[in-house]
């Protein structure tokens, strides 16, 4: 018992490990040149169309339900016909 309680220590202890096992190339310098150069684009969406999806699509939600609420709104504030 005491024998497998070690084991399973050991496997633990090297399973969660600060060291990366792959090397990551550094893309800090490109993004950084990327972001500084003065292009005309805003910064939010110097990244490209990822950053462009990510933008717009809050954007349209938060305009949609905006409409939706006034529209609610609206529709809670008239009577209803009576038939």
């Amino acid at each position: 018992m005491l024998r497998n309680l070690l084991a399973l220590r050991q496997v633990t202890q090297r399973t969660i490990t600060t060291a990366s096992r792959r090397q990551f190339e550094n893309k800090v310098p490109e993004k950084q040149k990327l972001f500084q150069e003065d292009n005309g684009i805003p910064g939010h969406l110097k990244g490209g169309a990822a950053d462009a999806l990510l933008y717009r699509a809050p954007m349209i939600l938060t305009d949609g339900g905006t409409a939706f609420a006034i529209y609610q709104l609206a529709m809670a504030s008239l009577p209803k016909k009576q038939n």
